[in-house]
């Protein structure tokens, strides 16, 4: 009892890391710059003060131009949030030689530089969080990754909130607040999760990182999102912050064409048994594959 008392008592630490900048919302308008704008203010304005990271495609949205681009991810180094190195157009690392792989990377850095204000991005996320499907490929694209100075940036608290981002941009009013209500459930279970998963793993909580992504469900939910968190005890601290905890030094020795959550990996490493994370609502996941068959 009293171990398990020091356990809850001990402070709860989360990163909040945003993928795929720049991007807009859901709709059929969601990549015009107006609606790129729109939404990245909005998102960004509720993220002042959490210590956040966004992950930059530099090449997602090629009809901003450079300066539609730059203008972008001004609001967010205004903000006071940390940009990384997320890839120049996403690509998959499965489908990719690593020479491909390296030089995506690199064709991302001079945008993110000069947004930057000249200082190099230090944190690398894999698109898909697919890090190699066998133990040679992998081994190239750290060795890769290392010699341009990056550090690989992990997720322990994964999701899909990409699939309810999907369905609330194309949905109408009634849609929209289902989606909303079924996302913050799903959320709150997603972290309930995470964190017995840590117990099983490290026998103790650790800092999370958080993967969201640049949505317009995400920007008009963060509100909630966040209370959600401190609800649960949380503190936001930065990607630097949380890696600085031993856990992070875990052996990664996950391959395969999918890319799980680090605790996964870890559980992997350490001999812990399998376990998965909370399904989606199975309506939403209906009204997902609805949108993707169209």
């Amino acid at each position: 009892m009293l171990l398990s008392v020091a356990v809850l008592a001990q402070p709860r630490e989360v990163v909040l890391s945003i993928d795929d900048l720049p991007r807009g919302g859901d709709n059929r308008d969601a990549n015009s710059i107006e609606e790129v704008t729109a939404m990245t203010k909005k998102l960004v304005g509720h993220l002042k003060g959490t210590n956040a990271i966004g992950f930059v495609n530099s090449g997602r949205l090629p009809a901003l131009g450079e300066k539609g681009l730059q203008d972008v991810l001004k609001i967010w180094a205004d903000g006071g949030l940390d940009l990384g190195n997320h890839t120049y157009s996403h690509p998959d690392i499965s489908n990719v030689t690593t020479p491909e792989y390296c030089a995506d990377i690199v064709r991302a850095e001079p945008a993110l530089q000069k947004a930057l204000s000249g200082r190099k991005p230090v944190y690398f996320r894999h698109p898909f969080l697919r890090t190699g499907k066998t133990k040679e490929a992998t081994q190239g694209h750290e060795e890769c990754l290392r010699r341009m100075g990056y550090e690989i940036a992990p997720v322990t608290l994964d999701n899909s909130d990409y699939v309810f981002a999907a369905v609330y941009g194309r949905g109408d009013g009634a849609m929209k607040a289902r989606v909303k209500r079924e996302y913050i459930d799903f959320m709150d279970r997603i972290f309930a999760f995470f964190e017995g998963r840590s117990l099983e793993v490290f026998g103790r909580p650790i800092p999370h990182v958080l993967l969201l992504h640049a949505n317009q469900l995400n920007a008009d939910t963060m509100p909630e999102l966040l209370a959600m968190m401190s609800k649960r005890g949380y503190e936001f601290v930065s990607l630097k912050e949380a890696m600085a905890d031993p856990a992070y030094r875990t052996a990664d020795n996950h391959l395969g064409q999918y890319g799980p959550s680090w605790l996964h990996r870890w559980a992997t490493t350490k001999g812990v048994a399998k376990q998965f994370e909370p399904d989606e609502p199975a309506w939403i996941m209906a009204e997902f594959k609805k949108l993707q068959a169209r």
